[in-house]
Parts: structure tokens; C-alpha cells; sequence
């Protein structure tokens, strides 16, 4: 065969010349042959069949970690925000300080914050939150910045949420589903899971959706299950509610069930007389610092919203060498959703059982004030009101020594302290061993040596004023719970004389 040689007339050879399974063989060999008069004008390297349908790797195109920093590649993951605020009551730097607020709860979920905006309104648009002709004015500024979330500073209600999405045509989410979701990364517990999960379903269930086939019905029931007799069935949306409010139900279960266990704890630590103490306040207030300058309890510590959600109790010690137990809670914050609320209740509650609240409050903030009443309308809320308090002003290092006067001068029972470096911290436990229950019955006893277990008593349950080892036993002038002043009164001066 040459070169000359036409595809027609190379086929009917190779037709004549081969049998029928090497044929398909020697049309590979004819493909691959070279010739020098057709293959010689060609541009380019020519490359072999196998060549030819091997992976070539591009140049340039690698993405591989190495080459993208971490800053970078968290960057791709990160949603685009724009804030709405509406500012109906207070002045514009208290419209500010909100906006500032929800931007720091918005990097806490991860966002990238790129625009906020606030409008004067004597209350929120029922449609739109902001108003139709507002409304076409953020579509702009979502366009501009290239965001892809907005959040508005305040509950939206289902229709509301539905009405401004259709307008800004991106995702429209409100403050109690941003501060959901920054719960629902921070907890690490199973009741905190199962209390973040409760609060998410409750604030889904008005505002669940159908989207096309969604919303058509399912067949009805017939009586040998064939075809339907008593018409259409619940819609695809009716579904999912009774889906979730069952789920709900199980949740609320499991969450008594674990409610449970932390009241045989407390009952436990009332039926030992160990005195409590609650730490209460506004979230990043620097709770966490101030129980672990307490008792060293190694808490998680960051400067984040939320950065802890999960009770811890620990044991500490007054300066006088009473014991107690102080339980670090979860944060507080303005308009605390009441889904929130009402499922972190029974966590809540080791604030209503304590003897004594410290409740802390960022010095260094813009308006500490603010945050002084949120956490009480929380407080109240979970009927916590007949607690004894004792305001801890934090971050005194940091604050403005006016603010630190003035809260000072207002809140009769405060402290300033820095959790950080240590300032205050002295006083502060002074002041707690003074404002802790102190044991209603003062007795004295000639304890025998062979009865110390009462002694040992005394000293854990009650407070030891003076003690003396004679010849006879200990003797002993304590403060004590009347439980054991009972056992200690056969053992008093007047009953042995």
C-alpha cells in the first residue's frame, strides 16, 4: 500500500485481503500510518492515537491549598451581608449602637458585614419592614455591593420576610434567625444541642413555605387503599408542620428528661447547705474570665458573641473558707428571642435557684446601661427578681473612668473588676462572702474526738467562729443550719452541765 493509495480503494483491499475479526485491526494500523505528502503540510506536533486520549494537565489552573491562603479560602465560604435597621424610638446613636450590634453578631456567624442602613419610621412597614419605595432602594445597594444576604434588625414576620425577598431578589434573614445560628455553632452539649434545635423548630414552623408541587395535595385514603373516596389529602406544607411539631414534642421530651438530672444535682447541693452563686450578663461581658479568676475553671475565653453556651458550675471558696458552687450561664442579650428563652429555660433556672447573682456588665461598652437592662428584663422573664445582686462592672482596665463614676454612683451595689488582670477581684470576693446566707443558729459544743464527723459538718456546712482542742474534745462556736444545730445541741456546755 502507498501513499497514492485513495481510502475507497485501501477498504475494498483490506475487505479483500483480511477475514472479518483482524479487519478492525488493520484499520487502526492504516489510522496511524504517516505519509509524508498528507501528514507533512500539517501544522503542530502530530501525536500518536493513545497520546491523543491521554489526561493532559493545564498549566495554571492548580487550586490546590498550598496555593490559596487560609484567609483566602475561608473567604469563599463566607456569606455577603447588607444590615437593615428601623429606628422607631431613642436617638440616632442609639439606632447606631444597635446596627453595631447586629454587625458583631453577623461576623460572629461568619458573615462578611459590606453595608448597614437605618430608617426613620414610627414603626416598621407591615409589608415590606421598610417600605416598598426603601425596599427598591436596598435592591440597589445589594446590587452595588454584590451581597448575597440581608439582615434586618428586628423579628420579621412570615410575610414580611416573603415580600422583601421578592423585592431585593437575595435571601432575607432577621435578628432571632442570625443569633439562632450563631447558638446552633456554639453548642457543644447534648442538652444545648437539643435546647438550640427546640428553638429553631419553634421559630420555623410559622414560616415554612411550598414551593410549586409543594403545595399540591395528597391523595385521600380509600377504604381497601385504592383510589381516593373522601377526597384530597393534607398539603406537602401541612406535612412538614405535623412533621416538626412532633419532632418538637420529642424534643421537649428529651429536654425534661435531662431538666431531670440537673434538679437531683441542685437538690443534692441544697440538701448539703452549699450556698450558690449565679454569674448572669450581657454576652461578651467577660463571664467566662470572671469564673475562671474565680475558681481556675478553664473555660473557653474569646472575644466573640456567644462564645459559650453551656452551663458550668465549679466549686470556690470565700476568703473566711466557706465553700460554694458559682455557675457561669448563658449570655444575655437585647431582644432575646423568646424561642430562646423558653427553650434554654431550665438552664436559665440555676439563676432563679441561686443565693446570690453576679451580674456582670461590660465597662468598657458605648452604653453599659443598655446591657445592665436587658439582662434584668431576661432576669425577670425566668423569675429571678428576689435574688440578691451584686453588679460587676468588667474590664474596668479598659472603660472610660466617667462610665465607670456613673455606674457606680447609680448601681448601689457594685464593683469594679478586670477578670484580665486581676483588679478588683479581692473586694469582689470579700463582698460575696459578706452577701452569701450566712447559718441561722449560732451554737457552741464540746465535740468528743471520737464524733469528728460533726466537726468536719461544721466546717463544710456552716461557719466556724472559733475552735479549741481541750483534753475532753473540739470545742467548737459555729454558725449553723438548724439540721445540724440539732445534732450539735446534745454536745453543748448547758446540756452537759
Amino acid at each position: 500500500m502507498t501513499s497514492s493509495s485513495s481510502p475507497s480503494q485501501d477498504t475494498k483491499r483490506l475487505a479483500h485481503d483480511y477475514p472479518e475479526g483482524l479487519r478492525a485491526d488493520a484499520l487502526m494500523e492504516e489510522d496511524v500510518a504517516w505519509s509524508h505528502e498528507i501528514d507533512g503540510e500539517r501544522d503542530g506536533d502530530q501525536f500518536d492515537r493513545s497520546e491523543r486520549a491521554a489526561l493532559r494537565r493545564v498549566a495554571g489552573l492548580s487550586t490546590e491549598l498550598e496555593d490559596v491562603t487560609e484567609v483566602e479560602y475561608r473567604q469563599l465560604r463566607l456569606e455577603r451581608v447588607v444590615l437593615v435597621g428601623v429606628w422607631t424610638t431613642g436617638t440616632a446613636q442609639d439606632a447606631d449602637n444597635s446596627l453595631a450590634e447586629l454587625a458583631a453578631l453577623a461576623e460572629t456567624a461568619g458573615a462578611v458585614v459590606l453595608d448597614g442602613v437605618i430608617q426613620r419610621r414610627d414603626k416598621p412597614d407591615a409589608a415590606t419592614y421598610i417600605g416598598s419605595g426603601k425596599a427598591l432602594e436596598l435592591r440597589d445597594i445589594v446590587i452595588e455591593t454584590g451581597a448575597d444576604t440581608v439582615v434586618c434588625d428586628g423579628e420579621l414576620s412570615p410575610g414580611q420576610l416573603i415580600q422583601l425577598e421578592d423585592v431585593v431578589k437575595v435571601k432575607v434573614i432577621d435578628r432571632t434567625a442570625l443569633i439562632l445560628d450563631i447558638f446552633a455553632q456554639h453548642a457543644k452539649s447534648r442538652e444545648g444541642k437539643a435546647q438550640v434545635s427546640l428553638a429553631q423548630m419553634q421559630y420555623m414552623l410559622p414560616r415554612l413555605r411550598g414551593w410549586g408541587q409543594s403545595l399540591s395535595r395528597q391523595m385521600g385514603g380509600g377504604k381497601g387503599g385504592g383510589l381516593a373516596t373522601r377526597g384530597p389529602g393534607e398539603t406537602k406544607i401541612e406535612t412538614d408542620r405535623r412533621r416538626i411539631r412532633e419532632k418538637m414534642a420529642k424534643m421537649r421530651r428529651e429536654i425534661a428528661e435531662m431538666k431531670t438530672g440537673r434538679e437531683i444535682k441542685r437538690q443534692e447541693r441544697r440538701r448539703n447547705k452549699v450556698p450558690s452563686v449565679a454569674i448572669a450578663g450581657y454576652t461578651n461581658a467577660g463571664k467566662s474570665s470572671l469564673l475562671n479568676r474565680l475558681t481556675g475553671a478553664g473555660v473557653l475565653v474569646e472575644n466573640a458573641l456567644f462564645a459559650t453556651l453551656d452551663p458550668t458550675v465549679r466549686r470556690a471558696e470565700t476568703p473566711s473558707g466557706r465553700l460554694y458552687t458559682l455557675a457561669d450561664t448563658v449570655g444575655f442579650v437585647r431582644h432575646l428571642p423568646h424561642h430562646l428563652v423558653e427553650a434554654f429555660r431550665s438552664t436559665m433556672e440555676e439563676v432563679g435557684d441561686a443565693d446570690l447573682i453576679l451580674h456582670v456588665v461590660d465597662g468598657s461598652h458605648p452604653v453599659p446601661e443598655e446591657q445592665l437592662a436587658a439582662v434584668r428584663e431576661v432576669i425577670r422573664d425566668v423569675g429571678a427578681t428576689h435574688v440578691p445582686e451584686i453588679v460587676v462592672i468588667n474590664k474596668a482596665d479598659a472603660a472610660d473612668p466617667l462610665v465607670l463614676q456613673r455606674l457606680l454612683r447609680v448601681e448601689k451595689r457594685s464593683i469594679a473588676v478586670s477578670a484580665r488582670t486581676g483588679l478588683g477581684i479581692e473586694e469582689l470576693l470579700a463582698l460575696i462572702d459578706s452577701d452569701l446566707p450566712r447559718p441561722s443558729v449560732e451554737i457552741e459544743a464540746l465535740v468528743p474526738y471520737t464524733h469528728g464527723k460533726l466537726v468536719a459538718r461544721a466546717h463544710t456546712e456552716g461557719e466556724v467562729i472559733s475552735e479549741e482542742h481541750t483534753a475532753e474534745g473540739t470545742l467548737l462556736k459555729v454558725r449553723v443550719h438548724e439540721e445540724l444545730a440539732a445534732d450539735l445541741a446534745p454536745y453543748a456546755p448547758a446540756s452537759a452541765a
